[in-house]
């Protein structure tokens, strides 16, 4: 059943509703098969856009075999390095530049074409303004404005940020940007920060608040009762306390993320409020609207949320959802989805899907024999222990599973149908839905 709330104007003060009405009633996890599908079928994407990056960054194009398979950790591969190449021949291709040198790894003619679209819309001017806008955004959700540069290089990826992003993006905008060195708050040692240079007004407005102020920004009042789009899966139900207990917090003033608020109780319902707007504000940045869990928890502890992020998403799993695929934990934001596809595609996004279905298009066996290379060859320019070998045997029938699932991703480029009761209106009429 579909429960429709208005969302109140009515403005009240930070400090009421300071106390904590959460109901102790246990909100068990429920699977939710299309978000763990759209999560699913990016797996080993950013590991293949990563080395990809790290090919391109090298004069020759190209680098030893042995030299990428250090980089095992850092890219946190699944496999050996050799097996990853192997895994995805349709976007790498090993070769040997002569019988006295290592056997090398290039990109394939396909792989090198998708890259140059890439940088295309990568170098493009609107994008770059609105990869600029975003970054300074997610400053701004720090009172300081600025994140230790460890901090940005994990939402690098789901920002969509250039691998090289500091000279390739940063030094462009010197208004915006400074890199600074300074004392890491939670570490106590030196380390270099991102900061804005100076707060700008124009990009302090939520998403939520774009909404409701129906694109005039002039119509945005501060402490609006603004309510946030629900979604639950299929086989999850809510207590009827816990349902009249979400039904009076929607109902609270909405405190901007670029707001600070942190005179409210911490344990109170309006501070949890502000919690979930900071978290849905920052999924919103993200090209994918989805990142690692360990990425916004990390960020919390920076931000000073301690672990009342993690709370939120315990508490709210009809704003978010985590997922368990692909060997991590991923915190989707469920409004941003609809049957596992993405409402609002960015143009980084379209391109991602490019390389999956490159991905998808390797051989489901594993040749023998690469470019007149044997694969026995290759594995002795790479120590190989007795368990990575049993993997193998392992991942071979879980490729044959992934290559299945990843073919439905073409039909990411299809757009999505509006209708009267699609998110995207109920939001633009000021209105949520909640599923009963």
């Amino acid at each position: 059943m579909l429960m429709m709330m208005s969302l109140y104007s009515t403005k009240l003060p930070h400090q009421l509703n300071q106390a904590r009405t959460f109901i102790a009633a246990r909100i068990k996890w429920v699977c939710d098969p299309y978000l763990d599908t759209a999560v699913s079928k990016e797996k080993d994407l950013k590991q293949v856009i990563s080395m990809k990056n790290q090919l391109i960054s090298s004069p020759s194009k190209s680098l030893p075999l042995s030299s990428l398979s250090l980089l095992k950790p850092y890219f946190n591969l699944s496999t050996t390095a050799l097996n990853f190449f192997h895994k995805y021949s349709t976007v790498f291709s090993q070769f040997q530049p002569s019988p006295s040198l290592p056997f090398h790894i290039k990109l394939s003619p396909q792989a090198i074409s998708l890259h140059k679209e890439e940088q295309l819309i990568l170098k493009s001017q609107p994008l770059r303004d609105d990869t600029m806008k975003r970054l300074a955004k997610l400053l701004m959700l720090s009172g300081a404005k600025r994140l230790p540069l460890h901090i940005v290089d994990r939402f690098k990826y789901d920002l969509g940020l250039p691998h090289d992003y500091i000279t390739a993006l940063l030094s462009d905008y010197p208004e915006y940007f400074n890199v600074c060195e300074d004392k890491d708050c939670l570490t106590n040692k030196d380390t270099f920060f991102l900061e804005l240079v100076s707060w700008k007004d124009e990009l302090a407005v939520s998403e939520m608040e774009k909404r409701v102020s129906l694109e005039d920004l002039r119509n945005v009042k501060r402490g609006e009762r603004i309510g946030f789009p629900l979604n639950f899966p299929n086989g999850f139900d809510l207590k009827k306390k816990v349902r009249d207990w979400v039904f009076e917090w929607q109902g609270l003033p909405y405190i901007s993320p670029y707001e600070n608020a942190f005179h409210l109780n911490p344990n109170g319902d309006q501070a949890e409020k502000w919690t979930v707007t900071v978290l849905h504000e920052l999924l919103w940045l993200l090209v994918s609207k989805k990142t690692e869990k360990e990425n916004v928890l990390q960020l919390g502890d920076y931000l000073g949320f301690g672990n009342r992020f993690n709370k939120a998403l315990v508490h709210h799993p009809g704003i978010f959802y985590v997922s368990n695929k692909i060997r991590t934990q991923t915190v989707v934001l469920r409004e941003a989805y609809r049957k596992g596809f993405l409402v609002h595609k960015h143009l980084l996004m379209g391109m991602r899907f490019r390389y999956i279905r490159l991905m998808s298009k390797a051989k489901k066996k594993r040749r023998k024999s690469v470019g007149g290379v044997s694969h026995s060859q290759l594995q002795r320019q790479v120590s190989s222990t007795k368990k990575g070998i049993e993997r193998k045997v392992k991942y071979k029938s879980r490729e044959e599973e992934e290559e299945r699932s990843n073919e439905s991703s073409e039909s990411e480029f299809e757009d999505v149908e509006s209708s009267d009761s699609s998110l995207e209106d109920a939001n633009n009429e000021g209105t949520m839905k909640m599923k009963m």
